[in-house]
C-alpha cells in the first residue's frame, strides 16, 4: 500500500475454482475404492466370481462407467486449471489492485507463477 497509512488489503480472486478439482478428486477416491474392492473380490472370491455369469458383466459396466467419468473429471480440472492460470497471470493481478491505477505509478510482474507439476496433474 502507497498511500500514507500503511495497512495491509487483502484482494481475493474473482470467481470459484474448486468444483473441478473436488470432482477429480473425488473420483479418484471412488475409482480406488472401488479397485481394492474389485481386487478382494478377485483374489478372496474367486470362485464366485466365475461362477456367476451377471457378476463379471457388472465389474465390466462399472469399470466403462468410472473410465468415461474420468474423462469427464480430467477435462473439467485441465478447465479449472485454465481458469487458476488466467486469475493468477501477473498482468491480471497487477489490473485488480488499485494501488496501481493511480497516476505515475508503474507496477510490473516480478515472476511468472511455475505451474508445470499442475499441469503434470491434467496429464495424469
Amino acid at each position: 500500500n502507497c498511500e500514507d497509512e500503511s495497512e495491509a488489503r487483502t484482494l481475493y480472486l474473482v470467481g470459484d475454482f474448486s468444483a473441478p478439482a473436488e470432482f477429480f478428486v473425488t473420483l479418484g477416491v471412488f475409482s480406488f475404492l472401488y479397485s481394492m474392492a474389485a481386487l478382494v473380490l478377485y483374489l478372496r472370491f474367486h470362485s464366485l466370481y466365475t461362477e456367476n455369469t451377471k457378476l463379471p458383466f457388472t465389474d465390466f459396466c462399472v469399470t466403462v462407467c468410472f473410465a468415461f467419468f474420468w474423462l469427464v473429471a480430467a477435462a473439467a480440472w485441465g478447465k479449472g486449471l485454465s481458469d487458476v492460470k488466467a486469475a493468477t497471470r501477473p498482468s491480471t493481478l497487477i489490473a485488480a489492485m488499485g494501488v496501481c491505477q493511480g497516476d505515475g505509478v508503474v507496477c510490473n510482474a516480478g515472476t511468472t507463477p511455475a505451474m508445470g507439476l499442475a499441469n503434470i496433474s491434467v496429464v495424469r
